[in-house]
Parts: C-alpha cells; sequence; structure tokens
C-alpha cells in the first residue's frame, strides 16, 4: 500500500448548510454514516467524507456537483462499497454522493439484448428483474455489486472468460463531469466510428473523471442448458495446464475457477462441503444440451491426460447454486482459518500461458511465508487472486504481506501481465502504476484528467500516482 498520506480540504459550513436545505435528511453527517461510506471491503484504513448525500436522480448529482465545483470540494462517488482497493476512502475530504437510491431500471429493450439502468442498480437487482425475459447480464464479481461501481472499476469476475469484463459490456453511460455537465457518450447502437470512445474512457475511470448516473448494458440470452463440474488435481501445474489447453482448444467455457489446497479447505468448512483438499477447478458450461455435453466431455478428456480425479457433476439450478455460492464466500471462508485476523486481498493477471508458472511461484512465496495465505482464481483469462490474513496492528506482519504483494506484481509484471486484474488501483496499488505503464504513459493519464477535472476535485489521490 501507498504510504502517501494527503492534506484534507476544509468542507465550508456553508456548502454543507445549502446541500442539507436542498436534500434533507438526504445529506448525513452522522459519524456512523461517514465512517461507513470512507472504507471499502478492504484492509485499507478508513477516510470518512465530511458529508454524504442520498441523490435521486442524475440532475440532483449535477447540482451537487456545481456546488461542490462552487467550493472547490472534493467529491468522491459510492455504490455499495464492495471495492479492494480504497476506492471510497475520502483521502481529502468533501462529499460522498450515494447513487444507491437511484436504483431505477429504465428500460429493456429484449429484441436488441440490451437494457438501461441507474447507477444504484445491482447485478443481483438486474439479474431478478431481467429472470421472466430469458435474458441475463452475465458479469458476476462476487458481491452484489452496484452497476455504476461495477462500471467504474472495469468489474469482471466468474464469466469473464465467455462474457468478457465490463469493458465489454457497457455500451452507453450517462455521466456528470466535474463542472456538473451532463453528458451521454454513446447511443444504443453496438458499434460506432463516431469519435473518440468516451464510454470507455470512463469505465475504469474509478470516479476520477466524473459520477456515472446511467449505464446502458448488453444483455444475453439463458442458455438452453448448464452444467457445473468439480475436479480435484494431483498438482497446481497440473490444473493450471488443464486450463491452458481447454482455452487453448477454443473451447468456450463459461467459467473456470481454480482454488488451491487450502482455499478448498476453507470452503469445505464455510460452506459445509466435502470436495478433497488438493488444486481444484470448478467449471460451467452453458449452451445447448447437445454442446454443453461436448464441452464437458473434452474438458474431462484433458483433465484425465493431467492426472485428475472423477469429476463431481452438478446440472440441477440448486446444485450450481450451492457451489457457486460457496465459490463466492471464499473470502470469508479464508478469513474463518484464523479468526480475528484481518485479510489484504491483492490480484494479478498474466497471459495464459504464464499462469502455472505465475501460480506456482506465488503458492511457493506464500509457503516460505509465516502468514496464512489462500489462492483462488479466474484463471480462465489468466487472472488469480491471493489472500493474505495478518493483524494489521503488526508492523511485522504488515511488511510481510506488502513483501508478499510486491512480489507477485513484480512477478506478474516481469511475465508480461498487470498489477490488477479486476480489482483496480484505487489509492492501494498507486506505487505499481509508473512500473506498469512508464512515466510517458502516466503522463498522458495525467494531462487526461486534468482536462476534464482541472480543479483535482474527483475522487481525488485514486488511480492515477501524483494527483
Amino acid at each position: 500500500m501507498s504510504d502517501r498520506k494527503y492534506e484534507r480540504i476544509e468542507t465550508p459550513e456553508s456548502l454543507i448548510s445549502t446541500l442539507r436545505e436542498m436534500l434533507g435528511d438526504r445529506l448525513s453527517t452522522a459519524a456512523a454514516v461517514l465512517e461507513q461510506h470512507g472504507k471499502d471491503e478492504s484492509w485499507h484504513e478508513a477516510s470518512p467524507p465530511d458529508a454524504v448525500v442520498f441523490a435521486t436522480s442524475t440532475e440532483e448529482v449535477a447540482e451537487v456537483v456545481k456546488l461542490c465545483a462552487a467550493h472547490e470540494v472534493p467529491i468522491v462517488p459510492f455504490g455499495t462499497g464492495s471495492s479492494l482497493e480504497g476506492h471510497v476512502a475520502a483521502l481529502r475530504g468533501g462529499i460522498c454522493i450515494d447513487l444507491s437510491r437511484m436504483d431505477a431500471i429504465i428500460e429493456v429493450n429484449e429484441a436488441d439484448l440490451d437494457c438501461r439502468v441507474q447507477a444504484g442498480v445491482t447485478r443481483e437487482q438486474l439479474n431478478e428483474h431481467l429472470r421472466d425475459t430469458g435474458l441475463f447480464f452475465p458479469i458476476d464479481p462476487g458481491a452484489n455489486a452496484s452497476i455504476g461501481g461495477m462500471t467504474a472499476t472495469r468489474a469482471s469476475g466468474t464469466n469473464a472468460v465467455r462474457y468478457g469484463t465490463m469493458r465489454e459490456n457497457v455500451l452507453s453511460l450517462t455521466v456528470v463531469t466535474p463542472d456538473g455537465k451532463i453528458i451521454k457518450t454513446a447511443n444504443r447502437a453496438r458499434k460506432s466510428s463516431a469519435g473518440y470512445d468516451l464510454t470507455r474512457l470512463f469505465v475504469g475511470s474509478e470516479g476520477t473523471l466524473g459520477v456515472i448516473t446511467e449505464i446502458g448494458l448488453k444483455l444475453y440470452g439463458i442458455p438452453e442448458a448448464m452444467s457445473a463440474a468439480v475436479c480435484a488435481f494431483p498438482t497446481v501445474d497440473a490444473a493450471v495446464d488443464t486450463v491452458i489447453l481447454t482455452i487453448q482448444a477454443g473451447i468456450p467455457v463459461a467459467r473456470i475457477e481454480f482454488l488451491d489446497e487450502l482455499q478448498v479447505r476453507a470452503v469445505n468448512n464455510y460452506s459445509k462441503l466435502d470436495h478433497k483438499e488438493a488444486p481444484t477447478l470448478f467449471f460451467e458450461f452453458h449452451g445447448t444440451e447437445a454442446g454443453v455435453k461436448e464441452q464437458a466431455e473434452f474438458v474431462q478428456s484433458v483433465a484425465e491426460e493431467y492426472g485428475a480425479e472423477e469429476f463431481q457433476w452438478a446440472t440441477r439450478q440448486e446444485d450450481r447454486n450451492k457451489l457457486w455460492a460457496a465459490r463466492h464466500k471464499a473470502y470469508y471462508a479464508s478469513l474463518q482459518l484464523e479468526p480475528g485476523k484481518a485479510g489484504m486481498p491483492t490480484d494479478v493477471c498474466v497471459p495464459i500461458s504464464r499462469l502455472a508458472e505465475a501460480i506456482s511461484e506465488t503458492r511457493a512465496d506464500c509457503d516460505a511465508s509465516p502468514l496464512t495465505c489462500t489462492i483462488i482464481g479466474h484463471v480462465g483469462d489468466g487472472n488469480f487472486h491471493t489472500l493474505i490474513l495478518l493483524d494489521p496492528e503488526d508492523p511485522a506482519q504488515m511488511e510481510e504481506a506488502n513483501r508478499l504483494h510486491r512480489r507477485m506484481v513484480e512477478r506478474a509484471l516481469k511475465l508480461g501481465g498487470t498489477c490488477t486484474g479486476e480489482h483496480g488501483i484505487g489509492y492501494g496499488k498507486l506505487d505499481f502504476m509508473v512500473t506498469e505503464h512508464g512515466e510517458d504513459t502516466i503522463a498522458l493519464m495525467r494531462a487526461i484528467k486534468a482536462a476534464i477535472d482541472p480543479k483535482g476535485l474527483m475522487n481525488p489521490g485514486k488511480l492515477i500516482p501524483g494527483l
């Protein structure tokens, strides 16, 4: 984690009073509310805002932003607070704009396989709404995150190997810019060559360029057939080599999740399962009955070549739900390995051909460390995560955890990868940005930021070092 210290900017009482007149009880300065909005799900230190605004419309967000800009007060957008790199910490104070009450599903265009939602809609809420249409939204980061937050952090998750990330699935955005203007980045067409791709500029911008208030999304037909399987392997390399060959063969697997031996033990204990404690892959196949059968048979034959044990199949929806619920609770399962400890979650992503090397060397580092570490990953696209258990009040443990983190990132960069596949930068990974991108690229990012947000008010201290 960066050890930079940020000077807080005083929020004038006159601004608080104006916002309270405009919003009534949807403006809060209660200590508990401020604390909640200054910390995400990660181990990073909380930094509360000076006030929280609960917005209900794009126009209202624009009015709040205009007032903040006039007083040169920082603005931090907030969705559900499920991010993992300190994205929502109000490092310089200011006003937090909570978008959770902007939870309307504006339109669903079934014939065109798209929809438009407000930023506070969560992925579970959207899929519940779509259930009777035969459509679904596939991006699944695990947490029931807001669509706005998922867009701002360029989220992905377990389905990314088949359906892509938020970058591939956002069609258009409505954004409030730092001066309070409302812009729309695109229309509903699936492709366009008209001007700069502003949609992709804001996807992954982590609230540093504006407040995303509405999102146009691609939707997909619910597959005719789905089947899931669990398979244990003799070694980490055997499991990962199975993944590599499956991807290289062009098999359209929907999900391929890797759990190391310790993570399987944690999941078994927490979710009352009985999987063998060994390097394990969770698979899911989508398609027609015949297509799913063909995919599954191919992957099973590949896995057996690498010494895998018999597949445990889950074809009923309730069995698949149980399996993936256990996978999504892996973070909490890991914390129970050492009750009372905090978790430092981090992720990297490498080219698929270097995945076995990256995971094996990371596992060796973890085994040599006095700290307990689990490894889990969306390995179908080269992305994996380590959760390091530690006492954040113990300087020696913090130093060791940061050392493991640095080693993991340095290895990923050496192998042609990235310091984060999906968690994002926030302020937790700022120190790796120059190493990954180079000074000239970071200078261009700073120029873009300065052009759009010249006063530096949008989520300061995040994403781009030196701002």
